[in-house]
């Protein structure tokens, strides 16, 4: 991204997202003369919005939690040993997600709405369905179909997730499902023949423009939702994927998956890189000496790509660690360029054609859904390798000279728990996709932090709604829900 594009992404961020948030009306601002900033200003501030909400704080969290990482100081060390409550994530809630990106693809759908430019509110309704699963994710029940209203509701209700993924008709409550679909039939429309309204082009970091891509994503955006719900209702999870892939059109190459780049320059760069290489936290965070030895047993190639070893050394520390740091800060092993890009400028990676297999491989073993798992699987780690930077044929020894890591072998159970260890290397650098499949399945089996404290030392399965959203809400519940109760969709 130039430095021009990120000025006007951040302008933008501004003038639709943090004008209100003082007064903390963060899941209904509603920013001053909204048609005055345009579609093609609109949606690259969003597109980074959410990638940003996606890799920064939220990140860490995930990160460290589910051991990709280990915390060192800070936050990130408290999340290690499993401590977290309503004062974290409050600039994640107000400024990064309900006053960030999701209130600007409000904006963004009602001004493109005004020329029925339904290229860009197809594009707006994927992208805010994907941004309010990463809050109902992370916290459970929030606001969702009365959020972003501004005056005309200031205290919205809390949706219940099960309703914000399955829908309520009586509540007039829209499933994600159907706002991705709601953006795929705009998209539909934005490609006829007859279609006069406005198309976005450069201004579309993702894709420039490209709707085919984007139906792409969508559909693809619908088999991870499917995969969320599908231990509690493999109902809806089977149909939802047997809908996608009878329309056949998902993403099915790494060259197509939903990225958001960033500059090389400071205050542009991917907020993973900026944390740990240029912002005053960078003794933050290390890779985890757990995540270290599970990939050197494996003798998983995409360890040297994927982080750092300063002096040909990896430096690490456990999870929970309180003993006395390595030094110099300078020698710790820290995420490399195949996660974070060569200076920062990523991408992040929100929805890829490796997920995409993983997701298809477990759905045919947990479902019965078609395809093959051990075909799907292999090409799972193969796109994954691949994206790390791995030859053909680096990747085809790997293979042949692991055959324990290549081949499905036993129940389908344990192969489900071989599909997931997989997809959770795949997903280093994304903690809270991780996060959410170890929660959904239980895999990978991870051993508690060193001096685990918290909640009955547990690790957190979902996040303290923020301490600024319970005393001006009466809607949100007082006490908070702990981090050790599970969400919806986890049963494990």
């Amino acid at each position: 991204m130039t430095n021009k594009f990120w000025t006007i992404c951040v302008l933008a961020t501004f003038l639709t997202g943090m004008g209100a948030c003082s007064k903390y009306l963060d899941v209904n601002v509603t920013p001053n003369n909204p048609t005055s900033v345009t579609p093609g200003v609109l949606l690259p501030s969003s597109e980074v919005g959410s990638a940003f909400a996606n890799a920064n704080e939220l990140n860490r969290f995930g990160e460290v939690v589910i051991q990709h990482l280990a915390g060192a100081a800070n936050n990130p060390a408290n999340y290690d040993i499993y401590q977290t409550n309503g004062a974290d994530f409050g600039n994640q809630w107000r400024f990064e997600l309900y006053g960030g990106a999701l209130i600007n693809y409000q904006k963004l759908i009602e001004t493109a709405n005004l020329t029925k430019s339904q290229a860009y509110t197809g594009i707006a309704k994927i992208m805010k369905a994907y941004t309010f699963s990463l809050a109902t994710d992370v916290w459970g029940d929030v606001p969702y179909s009365q959020a972003l209203q501004g005056d005309a509701i200031t205290q919205p209700r809390l949706d219940k997730q099960q309703d914000i993924y399955q829908g309520n008709t009586a509540l007039g409550i829209q499933s994600l499902f159907d706002l991705v679909r709601e953006g795929l039939t705009d998209l539909d429309a934005a490609t006829a023949t007859t279609y006069t309204g406005i198309k976005p082009g450069n201004d579309d970091l993702v894709y420039s423009g490209d709707l085919a891509k984007w139906k792409q994503a969508g559909n693809t955006l619908l088999l991870k939702f499917a995969a969320t719900v599908s231990v509690v209702n493999p109902q809806l999870a089977t149909s939802v994927i047997t809908e996608v892939l009878s329309r056949n059109q998902y993403i099915t190459s790494s060259a197509n998956d939903l990225n958001v780049p960033f500059g090389a320059s400071v205050n542009s760069q991917d907020p993973r890189y900026a944390y740990s290489f240029v912002t005053n936290f960078s003794s933050d965070l290390i890779l985890s000496t757990r995540y270290l030895n599970l990939l050197q047993g494996l003798n998983d190639p995409r360890l040297p790509l994927y982080f750092t070893s300063p002096g040909g050394k990896y430096t690490t520390i456990d999870n929970g660690f309180r003993g006395v740091l390595p030094a110099p800060v300078s020698t710790w092993s820290k995420y490399n360029a195949a996660i974070v890009g060569n200076t920062g400028v990523g991408p992040v990676r929100l929805i890829t054609n490796f997920q995409r297999a993983f997701i298809l491989a477990e759905a045919a073993l947990r479902l019965g859904t078609p395809g093959d798992p051990q075909a799907l699987y292999t090409e799972g780690i193969t796109a994954s390798m691949a994206l790390a930077g791995l030859t053909s044929a680096q990747i085809t020894a790997y293979l042949t000279a692991n055959p324990a890591v290549a081949t499905l072998a036993g129940t389908s159970e344990q192969k489900i728990a071989q599909i997931i260890l997989q997809k959770y290397i795949a997903l280093t650098g994304n903690g809270v996709e991780a996060w959410n499949d170890y929660r959904r399945t239980g895999y990978p089996v991870l051993q508690p932090s060193q001096n685990a404290a918290g909640i009955d030392g547990t690790r957190p399965v979902r996040a303290v709604y923020i301490n600024e959203e319970v005393q001006r809400n009466p809607n949100f519940p007082n006490p908070s829900p702990q981090s050790n109760a599970k969400v919806w969709w986890q049963v494990k």
